[in-house]
């Protein structure tokens, strides 16, 4: 593969979205093809799935839960990411599965290395060149998140010690990884990590 694959992790309100369009943004300026995509709802299957995970009433097994994040993937990664990174494109990603480790994984309570697992199975393992973790305390997410919507999805409804195991699982897979993650505290200025970010991805394309 000839291209960039570059991921954006972290807790609700961390933002990952802001930081993807400003990358995005700069990448194009110097003449790079960008990608932009998302997990879950990447694809058209994946809205359908999207809707399914995130926003069906009523219980869904966590396991279930893991399967079905695990099939939208799969599908992603062989009809858009895979093809862009063979055309040479960079691909920047909001979630991929170190999401499933932390939030079903740690979240639900399953066991990390099988939803690791199945992730790869699911994409032939295929990892990022580099993954953006924005850490944040889950209650400073929560305050962001109160700001700018009206209603929570089925993740971010729940308790407060749930986002505090996918935070923790967060940075121990960064921690075990630390030549792939780039931990930076989202707290900072927009700017600021905006430029800690293009630092990093400047000597990937170099």
């Amino acid at each position: 593969m000839t291209g960039l694959f570059l991921t954006l992790e972290g807790g609700d309100g961390s933002g990952k979205s802001t930081q993807m369009g400003a990358l995005t943004a700069w990448l194009e300026q110097q003449g790079r093809t960008v990608v932009q995509s998302r997990e879950p709802g990447g694809t058209d299957l994946g809205l359908e799935l999207r809707e399914i995970v995130l926003h069906r009433r009523g219980f869904i097994a966590p396991r279930a839960e893991a399967l079905l994040y695990a099939a939208d993937r799969a599908h992603h990664i062989a009809t858009v990411v895979r093809p862009a990174l063979e055309r040479g494109d960079v691909v920047i990603q909001d979630r991929y599965l170190d999401s499933s480790v932390a939030y079903q994984g740690a979240g639900r309570v399953l066991k990390a290395r099988e939803v690791r697992d199945l992730s790869l199975w699911a994409t032939e393992g295929l990892l990022p060149d580099l993954t953006v973790l924005l850490d944040l305390d889950p209650a400073v997410g929560r305050e962001r998140l109160t700001e700018s919507r009206t209603r929570y999805d089925r993740l971010e409804a729940e308790e407060a010690d749930f986002h505090e195991r996918v935070r923790a699982a967060y940075l121990a897979l960064a921690e075990a990884e630390p030549e792939r993650f780039l931990v930076l505290n989202a707290t900072r200025p927009v700017e600021e990590l905006q430029q800690s970010i293009r630092d990093r991805v400047s000597h990937l394309l170099a």
